[in-house]
């Protein structure tokens, strides 16, 4: 077959258009089945078309789930962590509409950890002398920035991890030496508002994600037996045969049975 060659999406069905061509390992996709898949699968090109399959009857099932879900807590400004007591399920998405979107749905049990990374970056400030030349600070001068990523990390046949940025922007610290000293680096950023308030929301979700693994293994309570209806009527005594209606024989004191 020729580069040209029409090719038809193994998945669908349809004409795969140009540049439309999402290869597998034994077929071809189409941008519109392909855009169905987990965001967080990146397996594709090794997938079968069997396995793509697989996960499309996943993601319509999981579709049903999204619109079942019942948010019991939220945590996050721009990636919003939500929980769902109720089902016992948890997401991850930046979309307000659950069934439209179709994040994956997760089960509390499917929860295996979290890890929280933040990333500092140094860049050296300039300043322009007489001659229009950008030169140090005297001493120098640093700008520093910091990223908090999360990775939630599961246990899903399509991915063993979701990953994510806390701060929706860098959160960017400035260091000026007094007179006299080098500053390698910046005062504490743990002096930083925005620095804590990215910390302590990142902590929190830590935190949430660990209490939901802990509900998800928690022994379910035994149910407690109802307490027997008593007993009326008249009975039969074993011993005398006589017939009574109290709890004991009225002719020889027998216990009703």
């Amino acid at each position: 077959m020729g580069l040209f060659d029409k090719k038809y999406c193994d998945i669908c069905g349809e004409k795969i258009g140009l540049l439309g061509n999402r290869k597998l390992e034994d077929g071809n996709c189409c941008k519109n089945c392909a855009r169905k898949l987990s965001p967080w699968f990146n397996e594709r090109r090794h997938s079968t078309v069997a396995e793509i399959r697989q996960q499309l009857a996943y993601r319509e099932e999981n579709q049903s789930k999204a619109a079942q879900f019942q948010i019991t807590r939220e945590l996050g400004r721009d990636w919003r962590v939500l929980f769902d007591d109720a089902h016992g399920w948890f997401t991850l998405t930046r979309a307000r509409d659950l069934t439209g979107d179709n994040p994956d749905i997760l089960s509390y049990s499917q929860l295996t950890g979290s890890r929280l990374d933040v990333e500092e970056t140094r860049r050296e400030l300039k300043r322009q002398d007489k001659n229009g030349k950008q030169v140090s600070y005297d001493p120098p001068r640093y700008a520093y920035s910091y990223n908090f990523d999360l990775t939630v990390t599961v246990n899903s046949p399509y991915f063993d991890s979701m990953s994510f940025r806390v701060n929706p922007r860098p959160v960017t610290l400035e260091s000026e030496a007094p007179r006299g000293f080098s500053l390698t680096r910046p005062i504490d950023p743990t002096y930083n508002i925005e620095y804590r308030r990215c910390k302590q929301q990142a902590d929190e979700i830590c935190e949430a994600i660990e209490t939901a693994r802990g509900k998800a293994y928690a022994a379910p309570e035994q149910p407690q037996a109802a307490p027997a209806a008593p007993v009326s009527g008249p009975w039969t005594c074993p011993a005398c045969g006589a017939e009574s209606a109290g709890k004991f024989c009225e002719y020889c004191g027998t216990p009703r049975p």
